[in-house]
């Protein structure tokens, strides 16, 4: 088979024939079974819970992988603050952005926005997220190829028991098959190792961490339990005489308990049973607090925090002051989301529509950023004349525009007033405007005008005649041009807009204007005239 020039992230080439068909989905009499043929947390204890994960380091984690699951079903706490880790990031604003304005660039920024905007694409983001629990998460993607183009049809969530580590190296997912274990075939896969902690993927998952507390809170429920089932019951005590067989007792014991679950029983007349009332002095708060501490282990593991889940005192504000700190969690895991995303999905996706490309479109998810957009036109409007350069694609993502349509009506600067009609009444008088200054009315008018100067002319001439306004203003706009060209925001460049008023050099202009503000203060001391005075 010939090597294809189409290359993923790791530089190994993607065999477009290997991706038309699926490759890891379940097999009834293969090793990828669609069922589990067993339940670690079942009569868990602490020895076996110390097998499990010590197995799952020394390259078997298929047990550990079937107790995450089983911790995910069983505990309702685990449960509900690991769904609102992933749910949060996946209800997150996913946007693209196109490497550059070039037409190719812009056609792969809406090829990746295509397939992000698709309906599935949310809730295949919370299973690809399965990775925070587990420490890895595998998704095949199904590609489209009917109409002749490359396109996820979907991305289908596997089974994370289908697959195995590379026995060297611990890191690189293996798919489970008879015999063998082979490698995941370029470009077919997304494959998200959640960095919950630095180390093997199979150590990196939250559930790991929240085995334990899982483990001693089995313990604890069912304590609680029965104390509850006992707490509050009378003593039935059985009574019966001297001379009474075995048999006999036998049948007391089995209506003394029969009592307590069916309320109801038959014993010989020669037997008693007395009810003894309970005045135990135990509580359930021993149970309750025990449970609670232990969810608010997992609440810290989880969202690290444990305000936004559990009744503390505090209420409102240390809530407030918690969901910060999840918002920490929550910017790492859509950053570590979107790296996968960018490596497994949009380069593939690019290279097999597109070939491979100078720069690729990047996927961003996050909160989007408050931008003041009445404030950012106006600056950006004051800053292009004096050159800075601003993408047209990029400030249609600041203000939230989409590129327009080939085929779509745009808007345009608006059409220049008509000239007013000549005023007939008007057109014997003079067509120069009364001016200050006959230097200028001279060069508006055709007729040749003898010069009168003033003071003032003669200052402006001076000035002029030292090598025009531009030598005045160099000192003062000395490097700014290419400085801000180099700056990519707008705060950026509102900084060095700042930094450069502070040290622009005004010390020419200064002295100019000083001069010619002298020479027309002489002029009014002395009463020399304007020259259009009469």
């Amino acid at each position: 088979m010939a090597v294809s020039p189409i290359l993923d992230a790791y530089g190994r080439p993607i065999q477009r024939a290997e991706l038309k068909r699926e490759k890891s989905g379940p097999t009834v009499t293969g090793v990828r079974a669609p069922y589990s043929g067993s339940h670690p947390a079942a009569g868990l204890t602490p020895q076996r819970l110390a097998h499990v994960l010590r197995e799952s380091i020394d390259g078997d984690p298929l047990r550990y992988l079937e107790l995450a699951e089983d911790m995910e079903e069983r505990d309702l706490h685990y449960l509900g603050v690991l769904g609102i880790r992933k749910r949060q990031v996946a209800g997150l604003e996913v946007t693209v952005e196109a490497a550059s304005d070039d037409a190719r660039d812009v056609a792969a920024a809406d090829l990746v926005r295509e397939v992000i905007e698709r309906d599935s694409f949310v809730d295949e983001v919370i299973d690809v997220l399965d990775a925070i629990g587990k420490g890895f998460s595998v998704t095949e993607i199904i590609w489209d190829t009917s109409e002749g183009q490359w396109r996820p049809r979907a991305l289908k969530f596997r089974d994370p028991r289908f697959f195995t580590f590379d026995p060297v190296d611990r890191e690189t997912p293996l798919l489970r098959e008879a015999g063998t274990d082979v490698p995941l075939a370029p470009g077919a896969y997304i494959t998200h190792f959640a960095k919950v902690k630095s180390g093997l993927p199979i150590r990196g998952g939250l559930a790991r961490a929240a085995a334990w507390s899982f483990l001693f809170k089995s313990f604890v429920a069912k304590d609680w339990a029965i104390f509850c089932e006992a707490y509050g019951q009378p003593l039935r005590l059985g009574k019966f005489g001297t001379g009474a067989s075995q048999e006999d007792k036998d049948t007391l014991l089995r209506a003394v308990s029969s009592i307590g679950a069916d309320y109801a029983a038959i014993i010989p007349e020669s037997m008693a049973v007395e009810f003894v009332k309970a005045d135990l002095s135990g509580s359930h708060d021993l149970y309750e607090k025990r449970a609670n501490w232990l969810d608010q282990q997992v609440s810290k593991a989880v969202l690290g925090q444990t305000g936004t889940t559990d009744s503390i005192a505090g209420g409102y504000a240390v809530g407030k002051v918690h969901d910060g700190v999840r918002g920490d969690i929550e910017d790492a895991d859509a950053r570590q989301l979107a790296a996968t995303l960018n490596r497994d999905l949009t380069l593939p996706l690019c290279r097999l529509n597109f070939g491979p490309l100078r720069t690729y479109p990047r996927i961003r998810i996050g909160r989007p950023d408050e931008v003041d957009v009445e404030k950012l036109v106006k600056n950006v409007a004051a800053l292009v004349p004096l050159g800075l350069k601003v993408g047209m694609s990029t400030m249609r993502d600041k203000i939230g525009l989409p590129d327009p349509a080939d085929d779509e009506e745009l808007l345009g600067a608006p059409a220049p007033a008509p000239a007013p009609e000549p005023d007939p009444r008007k057109s014997q008088q003079d067509p120069v405007p009364p001016l200050r200054s006959a230097v200028h009315r001279a060069a508006l008018s055709s007729r040749p005008v003898p010069p009168r100067t003033d003071a003032i002319d003669d200052a402006v001439g001076r000035i002029l005649d030292d090598g025009g306004w531009e030598p005045l203003l160099e000192p003062l706009l000395s490097g700014l041009e290419a400085r801000l060209a180099e700056v990519t925001t707008l705060a950026e460049a509102e900084a060095l807009l700042a930094d450069h008023l502070a040290w622009m050099g005004t010390d020419v202009l200064a002295t100019k204007l000083a001069q010619a503000t002298f020479a027309a203060r002489l002029a009014g001391e002395v009463d020399d005239p304007l020259s259009d005075e009469t």
